[in-house]
């Protein structure tokens, strides 16, 4: 989504079916949306103000849960 601001909120683990899923909150301005996905689907901000396609951003880089920032337990 074009010009949303997400923030952490959760890392969920069921274990009755052991997955897990990372929850985030916003969306765009004057909007609190909640949406879950699944850990190898996030990145971390690289920090460099260009903007990228999302098949750029896959291309060389980790997501979250194969190198995770901080321990997800």
């Amino acid at each position: 989504m074009r010009g949303a601001t997400w923030a952490f909120r959760a890392h969920v683990r069921n274990r009755n079916n052991d997955t897990e899923s990372v929850e985030v909150v916003g969306g765009r301005t004057g909007d609190r949306v909640i949406r879950s996905f699944e850990p190898h689907r996030v990145f971390a901000v690289t920090g460099s103000g260009r903007r990228r396609t999302s098949a750029q951003a896959l291309v060389g880089e980790l997501s979250l849960a194969d190198a995770p920032q901080l321990p997800f337990d």
